[in-house]
């Protein structure tokens, strides 16, 4: 619904729904910083509520504003701020007004109704089949990559060069835990890069056990830990399966169970990491796991600055070389050159290559393939977000004049 038809006519309970849905979609832009959780709310409501009919689920419904209410609650203190945050909170009350809610009642989200009709195991190990079948649409997809010194590009396109040295989580959800070990470049260096990942994919009772694969330096094996090349003798064990696609060098594992593929690369002394995945699978973690470099990028205090130069001619000689692989001078070249010039290492230009081409392959928009920032922290979201909330709001004090 356009902004201008809002403010024409108040809303009819029978469409409010599909408006606070577009709006919620459009809220999943984060404003505020990682401990906010108001995207949580958003996602919990929209599944709660995507399959119930409008005209004969007015309790369901209920039932799921008053658990989106009381998710709001829970995060107000962090959330301070967060024009998201406050957005949502005057959307509820709207809808609790609109649906005839009460402020009592249950708050257990409704589930939606199985689907018995032919849904075989392998139905519901093929994700897309089976999300299409649920929903009647396609599901969307995120992308995140981890490469070089390291710099990691969140699911939200944000874009961080991070001093993490050690093992960190770059993923940790329901379906997937994804840990990445950067080590220093040569003995006594500031520059450190992936050189161990270890990927889980978590038991699935119709479809796979659980498996584990691991890369280290020097060693891209074509299996899984325990020699296995899929998810095992399960009906739908065909849905992951590792693809070599240049010896020793690069490793595709995809998991149609979860909407999933990740690429593994080795460049010189070094390894990278890409991911295409379902957004609704991304999206499945709790609270408790929120330190994922995926999903919040690197931590404020474990964050680097790209802008640093020595001063001397290395920096033009990184920037001339990185060139001739990136000739687009978005954050890929940026990275290259960073990388080129703080460690001498031309390896460095490959991997942000190779992390350009995997953006090509796995990212879900590719008009928002090239990132072009300063050394500030990339705020996906712009003004027409802002303008289109702003509408809402204005059209929300028209119902009440």
């Amino acid at each position: 619904m356009r902004g201008s038809a809002c403010c024409q006519r108040p809303l009819r309970p029978a469409n409010a729904g599909a408006v606070i849905k577009v709006f919620i979609l459009l809220l999943f832009c984060r404003h505020a910083d990682s401990q906010c959780k108001i995207l949580r709310c958003n996602s919990q409501y929209l599944a709660a509520t995507e399959n119930l009919d409008d005209l004969d689920a007015t309790a369901a419904r209920c039932n799921a504003l008053r658990a989106y209410s009381s998710c709001t609650r829970r995060t107000a203190r962090t959330c301070r701020g967060n024009l998201a945050y406050h957005s949502a909170v005057y959307g509820i009350e709207d809808l609790m007004i609109q649906n005839n809610c009460s402020r009592e009642g249950p708050t257990s989200l409704p589930q939606p109704p199985p689907d018995h009709q032919g849904f075989t195991s392998l139905d519901i190990c093929d994700y897309e089949r089976s999300f299409a079948r649920k929903h009647g649409r396609a599901p969307a997809y995120q992308h995140c990559a981890a490469f070089g010194d390291p710099h990691v590009r969140t699911f939200r396109d944000q874009f961080h060069t991070c001093r993490v040295e050690g093992s960190w989580p770059l993923l940790d959800n329901n379906y997937l835990y994804v840990q990445a070990t950067s080590s220093p470049v040569v003995k006594g260096s500031n520059a450190t890069a992936i050189s161990k990942l270890t990927i889980i994919f978590k038991n699935m009772k119709e479809c796979i056990d659980e498996k584990v694969y691991q890369a280290e330096i020097d060693n891209l094996p074509v299996s899984f830990v325990d020699g296995s090349v899929n998810g095992g003798a399960r009906p739908g064990g065909s849905s992951l399966v590792i693809y070599e696609r240049t010896p020793g060098r690069h490793v595709e594992i995809r998991a149609a169970h979860v909407g999933t593929t990740i690429a593994v690369r080795q460049t010189g002394r070094q390894l990278s990491f890409s991911i295409w995945a379902a957004e609704e699978v991304a999206l499945s973690f709790t609270d408790e796991q929120d330190l994922q470099l995926c999903v919040g990028g690197c931590p404020a205090s474990q964050r680097i600055s790209r802008s640093k130069g020595d001063g001397s001619g290395a920096l033009e000689k990184a920037r001339l070389l990185c060139k001739e692989k990136l000739p687009v001078e978005d954050v890929y070249f940026q990275a290259c050159v960073f990388d080129v010039a703080t460690s001498g290492d031309a390896s460095f230009i490959l991997a942000a290559r190779g992390a350009l081409e995997d953006g090509e392959s796995y990212h879900p928009d590719v008009r928002k393939l090239h990132i072009f920032h300063t050394d500030r922290a990339m705020r996906p979201c712009s003004s027409p977000l802002l303008i289109f909330t702003s509408v809402i709001l204005v059209c929300r004090m028209h119902f009440y004049w």
